[in-house]
Formats: C-alpha cells, structure tokens, sequence
C-alpha cells in the first residue's frame, strides 16, 4: 500500500459538544422531510391547542411560505421563547410516556422549523396581549406586540434556506403542493369536527381554495360520514359499509368499501390510532387479508378505519414522524380487522357498487343528432334492399300471394343472439332485489326486471361466485384434507425462523400443513393440504415466513387453498354459451339474494349491473 487507509486517521478524534444550531439542523432533518412535514406538525398542534377551525396556506408548493391559522388557546408572551426551546412542551409531563393523548409531545417542531427557515409565531391567549417572535436560520429576535383576536398564527418563509443542500432534494412545485393536499385531508379524517381550509398563494392576492372541509355536528357516524364525503368523495361514500367492532379492549369504526368500488393503487386507505393518522404495513396487511378472495392482487380496497384503545396498549413512540405505530397485542388488532371487515362485507350480501351503473350508463352514448354521413362502401347492395324492403312489407293471406305460409320472407338473417321466455314469473318476483327473469342474451347475460328498472347478469360469473362460496363453506365445516408424504421433506431454517414458524403451528395444521421441529436448525414437513396436489414444500414454508417476518401472519397458504377452490368454481359453474329456461335464471337471482359476496366474482368484478329506469329514460330524452 501506497498510502494508509482514507478511513483510518493517524491522531484519534476528539469528543466535541455541538452547537445549539447544529443540533436543531439535525433535529430537523428527522422532524421535517419536505413541506408536507412541517404542515403536518404545524397543523397537529393547532389541533392540540383546541382549535375549531384551521386555515392553511402555501406558497411554491411550500418552499416559499407555509402558514397556519387557528383559532385555539394560544400562547402567552412569556411563553413564546420557550415554545422555540427543544423539548419545550405543554402536552405531557414526561412521568409517563405511555400515556399520550395528543398529537405532539416531544417539543422538537417549532425549534426544528425555526433552524431551517425564517419562522414568525403570532400568538394571543385569553386574558393577554397579542405577541409576535421571529427565528431566522435558529437565532430568535425579541418579543414583541402584535395585533390578534385570539389563536395563533404560524408563518414559515423560505424552508430550507439555511440548509439549501436539502432543497435539491426536494420535489416539483406541483408534487410537493400535492403532498401538503394529502396530509391535510388525512387530518380533517382524524377530525371531523373541526373545520378546515387549505388556500394556494401562489399566485398572490387571496389565493385560491383547494380544500375546504367545514366543521361537522351530530353523533360520531354521522360527522365522520360527512367528513368521508369531503375528503374521499360521494362515491366511496355512498359504496362504503359502516364497520363497528370491539374486542378485548380494541375499538374498530370506520368505512369500508365494497370490493366493486376498488382502486388500481393503495391511494385510498386511511388508518387513525386514537385519532393519529398513520402509515402502518401490519395495518395495511390486515386490511388486504380482509379482502384477499373478493379482490385480485393488482387492485387494492378502500377504507378509512379508526382503532382506539387505551393509550398504555399502543406505542407511537416508535418513528420520528410517528407515521407507524407498536400494539402491545398485534394480533388481537388484526384479528379484530380482518373478522370486522369479513363480516361486514358477508352482512352486504349481494349488493354491488353503484360506480358500476354509472360506468355502464357512461358508455352508452345516443347517436349524434342529423342523418348519418354514409360512405360508398356502406351503402347497401340491392339484393339488400329487397331483403329488407320484403322484411318490412306487410303479411298477406297465402291464397293471394302464392307463397307458402312456411316459407321465410327473406333467406340469408341469422337466428337473433336474444331470446324472451313466455313463461310469466309470479308478480312478486319484481320486488326482489335482483327481480324476475325475462331474457337471455348471447346464452350468457339474464335480463331482469325490477320495480325499479333492470338488471343484467353475468351468468357465468355470478354462478361461479356461488359455488366457489359453497366450495369455502364445505372446507370450513370438513377442514382441509392432508396428504401424507411418504418421505417427510427437512427444509433447513434458522433458529428463529424455526421458533416463529412454531409458533403458528396449529393454524397450519388446521390448513392440511404438518410441520415439526427435526433437530437443530431444521424442520419436517409430514402432511401437505391434498387441494395442492404435489408441492415444493420448501419454498411454501419460506413464503410463509417471509410474509410473517413482514405482516406477523401468513395468508399464503389459505390464498393458494382459496386458488384452487376458485378454480374448481369456475370450471364447475354454468358456462358462457349455454341456454337456460325461465325457472333456472329465476333460480340462479335468487342464490344471489341468499349469498354473501355474490356481487362480485372471484376477482372483484361486478356480477351484474343495476339500471334505474329514469337512468334508462334519461338516455332516450324521456325526462
């Protein structure tokens, strides 16, 4: 070597003290990631302060300015430098760190944003004067008097200016702007009565409304309903079920969509721990164990859910952005979860997403109004136009016209794709929710009619939905069957691996899987479920791992039992093609009535589509 390592220094360093600057820098670093984060904190403490009403503005997607209105307690003059001190706080006494009950408790946002930027905090508590602070890059001006009603108003110019490396890394206007929108809504969702605004000033002048969510009354349902309606739209809100469940000492409501309202991306799933919004992947996991057989992988469920519990079961101590969350009993939670949204979603019964009317009422379109532009090769030949001319003359008797009364009017039209049965359904068929029979079209759609309109089915995907439930509901009272291996398979593991596969081993027996432990650093695998037929029986106990390393629970064996069932379903279900009689489309509507998840197939997707009659009217300018 030419040269001594770069890495290795010839005089040891020495133990130094950072300065009160470079701490807050690195602080912040940690507390504010981009605007959004300073907004965030910004935002949760005028909701600490007991706020009825907030106002946030930006500017440059909040590179320029952020500013947070409230009309909550506010702060004393007195108090104002020592808010910019780091873990100043007013929200816990420090005894108890398990007992939080407020958004903010470490005392590190305002400090944090004053190092990094240029910070004015205008302050009034009842009782005081109004008074104002100013903190450039970390170093705070004197207290001086203001003019305020009462709340505090909270303005954050030039973010980053005095760290500018962590400008580059920071996003578009427009992405960043978005990013503020975001946190904002997922704040007035833990809220719901507490009014909210978010203005964009970018343009200067009063700047122009983004979002805005007022302040809603009523029982706890009913304000968050119309909070659901504000911040995830009409739509989720009119498909969504009410979820309301407990157990041991955990308290679940919320809103749950139903499979056929879904997204192509896990952008509308909304999670709250005693209020706190937050990102969490065991949540996350539950949520999509939930759904695992009414939804395909590449579409993901929406739902806004909120578990409470007592502080001391839940710690948020555990992310400098308290994004994610510690239970004491996870699985308890999402058991709790996944039991609560499976029987909500049973409890729907038939019922699909009124999205899915719309979709079909949108891609119906009338023709355009005047005579159609006809093209050479569109104009009909005249063998044509005495076929059609001798379809449109009116009968006459045989004895005058010569022609026999078997003999068609014109030879060459196919059989019509549709057929109506004569066979007229009792009265009351029409009042059930899916109606009564009338057609079948392309031997593969039922039409029904409805008090209310009509409705089409899909009869090979309704009917596969059907026996793929009967199929669940005969392994559920059966159990899985096992095959015994002749040679059991050693697949080598870890320690930990070994004692967390363990511990899991009665819900894998339960599923047809017998495993055991073979000496140090391995298991046995003597039984696999028959339904899988030959499989490699390391790779499956790996996949299950892996997903208990992630989420704490496995679903990758019940979703390859649940595959094959869906299989078998769709093989033995009535198939496109074939022609049914009356009574056995009646027949087929009625299963669905009786059957949970029938709305949807295996898939996720619609079984049938509901036409409202004055939907169908309004097509033809009948309204």
């Amino acid at each position: 070597m030419t040269s001594p390592a770069p890495n290795i220094r010839q005089d040891p360093p020495r133990i130094r003290q950072l300065d009160e600057a470079a701490i807050n820098r690195i602080a912040a670093g940690e507390v504010v990631e981009r605007p959004a984060s300073a907004v965030k904190e910004l935002v949760e403490n005028a909701i600490d302060a007991g706020a009825r009403r907030i106002e946030v503005a930006y500017a440059q997607g909040g590179k320029g300015l952020i500013r947070v209105t409230d009309d909550g307690w506010g702060m004393a003059p007195e108090d104002l430098p020592l808010a910019l001190s780091r873990h100043a706080t007013s929200k816990i006494d420090g005894s108890d760190l398990l007992d939080i009950r407020s958004f903010g408790f470490r005392g590190e946002a305002l400090p944090s944003l004053g190092a990094v930027g240029r910070l004015t905090i205008t302050s009034r508590r009842d009782g005081a004067e109004a008074a104002r602070i100013v903190v450039t890059g970390g170093a705070a001006g004197p207290v001086t008097p203001a003019a305020l009603n009462r709340g505090t108003v909270v303005e954050l110019r030039d973010l980053f200016f005095a760290t500018p490396a962590r400008l580059k890394f920071l996003r578009s206007d427009r992405a960043e702007a978005q990013a503020i929108s975001d946190v904002v809504k997922r704040l007035a969702l833990a809220e719901p009565f507490i009014g909210f605004s978010l203005r964009d000033m970018s343009d200067g002048g009063e700047g122009r409304v983004i979002f805005r969510a007022d302040a809603q009354t009523g029982d706890l349902f009913d304000a968050l309903y119309g909070r659901v309606v504000a911040v995830m739209g009409r739509d989720f809100a009119e498909n969504a079920l009410k979820i309301e469940a407990e157990r041991e000492g955990f308290g679940l409501t919320g809103f749950a969509a139903l499979p056929t309202y879904s997204r192509g991306a896990a952008v509308a799933q909304f999670f709250f721990v005693n209020g706190r919004p937050v990102r969490d992947k065991q949540l996350i996991g539950a949520l999509r164990a939930a759904y695992m057989d009414v939804l395909s992988r590449d579409r993901h469920p929406a739902a806004a859910l909120f578990i409470d519990c007592d502080p001391h079961l839940v710690d948020v101590n555990v992310h400098p952005a308290k994004a994610e969350v510690r239970f004491r009993e996870p699985g308890i939670v999402r058991g709790l979860i996944v039991s609560a949204l499976r029987h909500a979603l049973a409890g729907a019964g038939h019922r699909a997403s009124s999205t899915v009317a719309g979709a079909t009422l949108g891609a119906m379109r009338p023709e355009p109004p005047g005579p159609p532009r006809v093209y050479q090769m569109d104009r009909p030949s005249p063998r044509a136009l005495s076929l059609s001319f001798a379809v449109q003359a009116p009968l006459t008797p045989p004895a005058l016209s010569g022609v026999p009364s078997e003999a068609p009017l014109a030879q060459g039209f196919a059989d019509p794709s549709a057929r109506f049965e004569t066979v007229a359904p009792a009265p009351e068929a029409e009042a059930l929710p899916l109606g009564a029979a009338r057609a079948q079209l392309h031997e593969n759609y039922i039409i029904a009619q409805t008090e209310r309109g009509m409705i089409i089915v899909d009869q090979h995907a309704a009917h596969e939905r059907l026996v793929y439930e009967k199929l669940k509901r005969q392994m559920a009272e059966r159990g899985v069957a096992a095959q015994a291996l002749l040679i059991p398979e050693i697949v080598d593991l870890s320690e930990g691996d070994i004692a967390r596969l363990m511990e899991h081993e009665a819900d894998l027996t339960r599923m047809g899987l017998t495993v055991e432990p073979f000496g140090p650093g391995a298991i046995a695998v003597r039984e696999t479920p028959a339904l899988l037929g030959e499989v490699d029986a390391g790779a499956l106990i790996r996949d299950i791992l892996d997903e208990l390393a992630d989420l704490g629970d496995s679903q990758t064996l019940q979703a390859r039992l649940d595959a094959i069932l869906s299989r078998v379903a769709c093989h033995g279900s009535i198939r496109s093609g074939r022609r049914m009689r009356a009574d056995e489309m009646n027949a087929l509507l009625r299963e669905m009535e009786a059957t949970p998840l029938s709305g949807q197939c295996n898939h996720g997707r619609p079984t049938y589509v509901e036409l409202k009659l004055s939907d169908i009217e309004r097509l033809f300018g009948r309204t």
